[in-house]
Parts: C-alpha cells; sequence; structure tokens
C-alpha cells in the first residue's frame, strides 16, 4: 500500500500495487460494469495499481452489529443483495476480511454498500458455494441478521431486484461485456 499526499493541503490518498494476473484484472473490470460500483485501477505490463475502495472492513464491521444506530434491515437487505451480486458476477472468497461495509448518512438514516476489495478469485472454482458469500463460516453473523429480519419473499425480492439492475447494467454495456467475454475465453 502506499501514500500519495497532496503538498498544498496535506490531504492524501492510497493505492495498492499489485502483481497483475487475468483472474484480478477480470474481477475488477466486471465489478466495474456490473455493479453499483466505480472501481479506478491501471495495468502496466506486469503492474496493477488499485485506489484504495473505503469502508468498515466487514469483519470489524461485525462487532458494530449490536449498535443501536445500525439499522439492521437496511442492512440485511444489502448483505442479500451483495450475495446476489457476487454469484452472479461468480466473485469467490468473500469472506468478511474481504469486503468493506460503506455507509452513507441517509436522510433520516443510514444507507450501507457492501462492497468487494479483493478480486484475485474471479471466475476461478467450480464449486457454487464458493460464489456466495452466505456460505463462508466468517459470515455467519450477516447470515443470521438477514434471517432474523428478512423473510423468504423480502429476500427473493431484492436478490430479484439486484439481478435486474445487474442486468439493465449488463445491456448499457454489452459491447464492453462481450470484448472482455471472448478475451476471458481464451
Amino acid at each position: 500500500r502506499i501514500r500519495i499526499v497532496n503538498k498544498f493541503n496535506d490531504n492524501y490518498d492510497h493505492y495498492y500495487i499489485k502483481i497483475a494476473d487475468a483472474s484480478r484484472i477480470y474481477g475488477l473490470e466486471l465489478e466495474h460494469i456490473l455493479s453499483p460500483n466505480r472501481i479506478v485501477f491501471f495495468t502496466c505490463d506486469n503492474t496493477l495499481v488499485e485506489e484504495h475502495i473505503p469502508g468498515i472492513p466487514g469483519d470489524l464491521f461485525i462487532k458494530q452489529l449490536d449498535d443501536p444506530l445500525t439499522n439492521k434491515i437496511r442492512l440485511a437487505k444489502e448483505f442479500v443483495k451483495f450475495n446476489e451480486r457476487c454469484f452472479v458476477r461468480l466473485l469467490g472468497d468473500m469472506r468478511s476480511y474481504n469486503f468493506v461495509v460503506d455507509i452513507t448518512p441517509d436522510i433520516e438514516d443510514y444507507q450501507y454498500r457492501i462492497r468487494a476489495i479483493d478480486f484475485d478469485q474471479q471466475s476461478y472454482e467450480g464449486r457454487k458455494n464458493l460464489y456466495l458469500p452466505q456460505f463462508f463460516k466468517e459470515n455467519y453473523s450477516y447470515v443470521h441478521l438477514s434471517l432474523m429480519h428478512l423473510n423468504k419473499e423480502s429476500i427473493a425480492q431484492y436478490q430479484a431486484e439486484e439481478r435486474t439492475m445487474i442486468t439493465f447494467r449488463l445491456a448499457s454495456s454489452r459491447y464492453r461485456i462481450k470484448e472482455l467475454f471472448d478475451v476471458m475465453s481464451k
């Protein structure tokens, strides 16, 4: 991790320097295209530079679940949608330490967005459960929260909403996706 400091105002940004590999690049591209999140990264030869993704690491945020200010229903809804995004995109290994919770104040409460921060397990495994964050023991608190605050109909509704949003994003980026899939298939 590197920090770049603006000498004028001492403001800083963090970036991560990594070895570029195909799985990670495909994951970043698919996250940028199919998720509601924008990803900034650059590659040059075998080097990847990724912009820091802000948020509270998922494994640390678990400790805040009992906080009375945490809107458990909104967080449960977001976990269901995150689970769906990971599965549709075949993004694996989304244990709680591989995602962050981004909290945005809203008019009456807070909005939550769960964002992946590790993209090196894109389309990597053949087993379905590795692409569903709900099956990792590290995410049990999020699964329990979702089951306590959402019924089956609500979960199905949120899954359908997320698939619909992914479909809209896919349709608007269909040529870019086709080019990416052509490269991936080779």
